[in-house]
């Protein structure tokens, strides 16, 4: 690989990653996919997947990831699983570097590099990862079933998480650091109004406690309140964080336009990004959908995209 320049080079391995691969092998353009150590993006820690139209019955998100790399691999995608740790888009072709020290060039690049949870910080959350503390609700509240649990965030992500909640758990703790949401007014009409959750203003956790015998499992919170500093502790079974995604783009800052946030910026109604040749598909340049389905047809546009892009530079017949 390293004496060859590559047609496309697709930095990442999500829905948006493998469906640009499917299109540009499909294309004939022998893509090659740098997936990461761990490949297939967040679906890779979603249970059952119920809203990607054409499995009627779900299907999980690790099991609907590996027949995306399967598919792309079909029609002769090339996966390799490494990270890259940095790139040049100054001049063609453009400069790939991966972790192992090698170097790739290519004449068009698929940024697909995802968003990953914001976390709050604390020792609990990576103590109890996947004990009681998660950052998805979809995922894992069904583990909760007539449990207590508590939901952290006034977006409207948070409070989608604390309405999918009640559906299982027994009492739901909307924790926000204010005295009122960013959520819109018809995600807060419904949370406020449903008599399964209690919102504590003004609130944030200082601490998640927890036990680890006879099974590690959260126990509880230690709140602080905002505006007095005074600590109390509720008992409760989950915690999840609800406060926001951020962009997996550090890679490219400085080279790529972004917003405050981190998200690439593209030109509308398609995926190229301020440096021909180099597009951006999937979450890490949507911050409003942010959807399996909506990453992998972002992902067949940046495939297209870069397609039309060889054919117009006369790099490809």
């Amino acid at each position: 690989m390293t004496n060859m320049v590559e047609n496309v080079i697709i930095i990442g391995s999500g829905p948006a990653g493998y469906t640009a691969a499917l299109y540009n092998a499909r294309a004939s353009l022998n893509p090659l996919v740098i997936a990461g150590f761990q490949p297939g993006g967040q679906l890779m820690i979603t249970t059952d997947v119920e809203n990607y139209p054409g499995f009627p019955d779900g299907v999980m998100g690790p099991e609907m990831m590996d027949l995306f790399r399967k598919q792309a691999e079909r029609f002769g995608a090339r996966i390799v699983y490494q990270n890259v740790v940095k790139v040049d888009f100054s001049s063609n072709p453009k400069k790939v570097w991966l972790d192992d020290g090698q170097e790739l060039q290519a004449k068009s690049i698929i940024i697909s590099t995802g968003a990953s949870a914001k976390w709050l910080g604390l020792p609990g959350e990576q103590i109890y990862g996947g004990y009681g503390v998660s950052a998805c609700a979809t995922c894992d509240g069904f583990f909760f079933r007539n449990k207590v649990v508590a939901v952290v965030g006034g977006g409207d992500t948070a409070l989608e998480e604390a309405g999918y909640l009640t559906k299982h758990a027994s009492k739901v703790y909307l924790i926000h650091r204010r005295d009122e949401f960013r959520a819109s007014k018809i995600m807060q009409d419904r949370v406020l109004n449903n008599p399964k959750v209690e919102v504590l203003w003004n609130s944030v956790i200082d601490e998640i406690l927890g036990v680890d015998d006879p099974v590690k499992k959260v126990t509880g919170i230690r709140l602080r309140d905002t505006q007095s500093d005074e600590m109390r502790e509720i008992g409760l079974d989950g915690v999840f964080v609800a406060i926001g995604h951020k962009p997996n783009s550090d890679l490219f800052e400085g080279i790529l336009d972004m917003d405050e946030t981190g998200y690439l910026k593209v030109e509308a109604g398609s995926t190229k990004t301020k440096i021909e040749g180099v597009f951006a598909a999937g979450d890490v340049a949507d911050h409003v959908y942010r959807q399996a389905i909506t990453a992998a047809g972002s992902g067949c546009m940046a495939a297209i995209d870069a397609e039309r892009y060889l054919v117009e530079t006369g790099e490809t017949e």
